[in-house]
């Protein structure tokens, strides 16, 4: 018999929740809570991250869908406040039907980002779980703005899984999982059950196309499967409306696409610097470089970079890699790309006459850095 996990996330997104309608799906919920309630009773501690707070608010408002309302941010915000409160009073009913008692957590990129925040966020959850309370998580979209948003609760469900060193992470989505082609638009894709590593051919076959009820399509699931496999949690993507989907999926059964774990869990530091990374960064360095990160636990000076991709702020994880295009490490910048790009290949006495000012020598501390 398989091991169930013993700490399961599980990711519902808007179309799920909704069964592809403009309305919450009620019986979904019950039937949610009914399989929530079977794990619990094995011992499986569960969080749910879940959207449709906009969806609530919008049902609750009698507001017709309209796809020109996913750009009008105050409008979704509006939408959110009013939904939020609406989707956990269900939440909360329905579960309760099966005695379980659950918690609402609101986080936005800056919980994340700040070290005190991040452990505080932590063992809120944590102590949430130990007492058999089921935590349900979505981002802040009442308030949240453009530069403190996650984006998408795909990876924010990665986010909180390295968070609270979940063993197994399931989105649901609706969509059986990741195919070679879109199979809405090309009848001969074929479902990939499992990826053992996610690399360029992966990235391009995952689209970017969402619903007009969500904000996430294949590719931030991708970009969350990436996030939490790094972090050393097993990640599946299926669809959520398959029957008993949620114990089928804890029970080791093999449905849609599954993303191994491509580490033990790292330790939470190491967890919170890869969370924040910037995908499009890039800091691309010489083999002097990769020799002193990768063998000898060096920091990441400024005379070993040869070209900066991306942008990037202050304190932000960057990816660093070979000039063969592997990448070898993350760690939190302690320069932003511009001051990167003017500082490149120089040494590090050069940095404060170069620039006017300095954060010390290194570009990417050691202590600051996960080698991937």
């Amino acid at each position: 018999m398989t091991n169930l996990p013993s700490r399961f996330v599980i990711k519902l997104g808007t179309s799920v929740l909704t069964a592809g309608t403009d309305r919450l799906n009620r019986p979904y919920l019950v039937s949610l809570a009914r399989q929530v309630a079977d794990l619990r009773a094995q011992g499986v501690q569960v969080l749910l991250v879940s959207s449709g707070a906009v969806a609530a608010g919008r049902e609750r408002l009698n507001d017709a869908p309209d796809h020109r309302s996913r750009a009008n941010v105050p409008l979704k915000q509006v939408y959110a406040a009013v939904g939020q409160s609406r989707l956990m009073h269900l939440y909360e009913q329905l579960f309760e039907l099966y005695g379980l008692q659950v918690a609402q957590a609101l986080l936005t990129r800056d919980d994340l980002r700040d070290r005190r925040r991040y452990l505080n966020a932590r063992n809120t959850l944590l102590l949430c779980i130990e007492r058999g309370i089921v935590p349900i998580i979505n981002e802040n979209d009442a308030v949240v703005t453009a530069e403190i948003r996650v984006g998408d609760n795909d990876n924010l469900s990665a986010m909180v899984a390295g968070l609270v060193d979940a063993d197994l992470l399931l989105i649901l989505t609706d969509i059986t999982g990741l195919y070679t082609a879109d199979p809405r638009n090309d009848p001969s894709a074929e479902l990939i059950s499992e990826v053992e590593v996610i690399d360029e051919r992966i990235w391009s076959i995952a689209g970017a196309a969402g619903t007009h009820r969500g904000t996430g399509g294949m590719q931030t699931k991708i970009q969350a499967a990436e996030l939490a496999t790094r972090a050393g949690t097993t990640v599946v993507i299926t669809s959520g409306m398959q029957p008993d989907v949620v114990l089928r999926v804890a029970h080791g059964e093999r449905l849609g696409t599954r993303f191994p774990a491509a580490a033990s869990h790292l330790d939470s530091r190491k967890r919170w610097i890869i969370a924040e990374t910037a995908r499009q960064s890039r800091l691309v360095v010489d083999a002097g470089a990769v020799q002193a990160l990768r063998y000898q636990g060096r920091s990441l000076l400024p005379a070993g970079i040869v070209a900066v991709e991306g942008e990037f702020d202050r304190g932000q994880t960057v990816r660093i890699f070979d000039q063969e295009g592997h990448e070898i490490a993350r760690g939190l910048t302690q320069y932003r790309a511009a001051d990167v790009r003017t500082i490149k290949g120089l040494r590090s006495t050069q940095i404060a006459e170069t620039l006017g000012y300095e954060y010390g020598p290194a570009v990417v501390h050691r202590d600051d850095m996960v080698l991937m």
